[in-house]
């Protein structure tokens, strides 16, 4: 080693005013030890406010299981946003994630990316996964809900012989409806998978009310592993049903969304101050802290803004605040809080 350095300290003036990391990264887009990052290798557009995008990780990028899902940075107007996706892809290949145009980063990667773009990612994470042991499978999608399920549906089909998958899809319409082309295809190709196509605009929700759409199309469906992805409503319902039908939640794999915060109290709130911005807001106890400092135009670290990846953590210097989710008043000077899921109960500060 102490041979190497006078060489690295050579290479390091042949290449001033660039470093090393800067002089790779101009042959690697992708290459960096300090932020993972993907270059986009091919975008597909699936419905006209959908896309899917691949992209070719670089060092530090683990391969993911089918159903994770991975934070994915863009930069818009010079600031670096931050949500999170599900993966679409099945493991082994180009990752890739499906998004649907809703807000302003989703709308930027399906409207704006193109084959060379270079993103900012974190490592693929999630509980929604596959079995460990094969069984019979029931999965139950809504909207973009096929996403993770779609990357489950591509590791097992083609490749397990013994797969038996049901798989329960709702959109709107056939023309909303992601994956379409493909899942009728695998299902005609392969006798594992079973598709059942609900185009809600035409027959309306799928009735999980009772059980007696589900037993028409799927009777055993109480002893299978079952896994539901979609809107709050959507999830909920299956829930319920699982629950009222004695077989229990815990047969039952969810991945939400959204989470249904609550309204919090009126006039609960307090004056928010951001120190490290030098800002403060009057916040009314029902908005989140997130909101409220992205409002103010404070540059505030977030994710799934759902309260799930505790990317949005932020030190409590005083005061106290209020779990949306929950309803608990809560804090300690120095505790990390969620902003997205928290709101001011009375005056706070935050280390921001």
């Amino acid at each position: 080693m102490k041979r190497l350095r006078p060489l690295a300290q050579a290479a390091s003036i042949a290449i001033h005013p660039l470093g090393v990391e800067e002089l790779f990264g101009l042959f690697d887009p992708v290459f960096s030890r300090r932020q993972l990052r993907g270059v986009v290798t091919e975008v597909v557009r699936e419905t006209p406010q959908s896309a899917t995008i691949y992209f070719r990780p670089g060092y530090g990028w683990r391969t993911h299981k089918a159903g994770q899902w991975a934070r994915i940075g863009v930069e818009i107007n010079g600031v670096r946003h931050w949500r999170s996706y599900s993966i679409s892809s099945a493991p082994g290949q180009h990752p890739s994630v499906t998004v649907t145009d809703i807000g302003e980063v989703s709308s930027t990667l399906v409207h704006n990316t193109r084959v060379g773009d270079v993103l900012f990612l974190a490592p693929a994470q999630g509980e929604f996964t596959l079995p460990e042991e094969a069984r019979p499978l029931l999965m139950m999608t809504a909207g973009s809900g096929i996403t993770p399920v779609m990357s489950m549906i591509r590791t097992l089909i083609p490749h397990q012989k013994t797969a038996d998958v049901v798989l329960i899809h709702s959109a709107r319409t056939e023309e909303d409806s992601l994956f379409v082309d493909e899942l009728r295809a695998l299902s005609a190709k392969f006798p594992g998978l079973r598709l059942v196509e609900n185009f809600t605009a035409e027959s309306g929700r799928f009735d999980m009310s009772t059980p007696a759409q589900l037993d028409a199309v799927c009777p055993d469906w109480r002893t299978r592993a079952a896994y539901v992805c979609g809107p709050e409503g959507f999830v909920s319902d299956a829930e319920a049903l699982w629950t009222r039908s004695g077989t229990g939640a815990a047969g039952l794999t969810i991945e939400r969304f959204h989470t249904d915060l609550n309204a919090g109290e009126p006039g609960a709130g307090g004056l928010v101050t951001f120190e490290l911005s030098d800002k403060e807001v009057e916040a009314d106890g029902e908005s989140t802290l997130l909101e409220i400092g992205e409002d103010a135009g404070i540059l505030m670290p977030s994710g799934c803004r759902m309260g799930i990846c505790h990317s949005c953590l932020t030190p409590l210097r005083a005061g106290q605040v209020r779990d949306l989710r929950t309803g608990e008043v809560h804090g300690e000077p120095g505790e990390l809080i969620q902003t997205c899921v928290s709101a001011a109960a009375g005056s706070v500060n935050l280390g921001l």
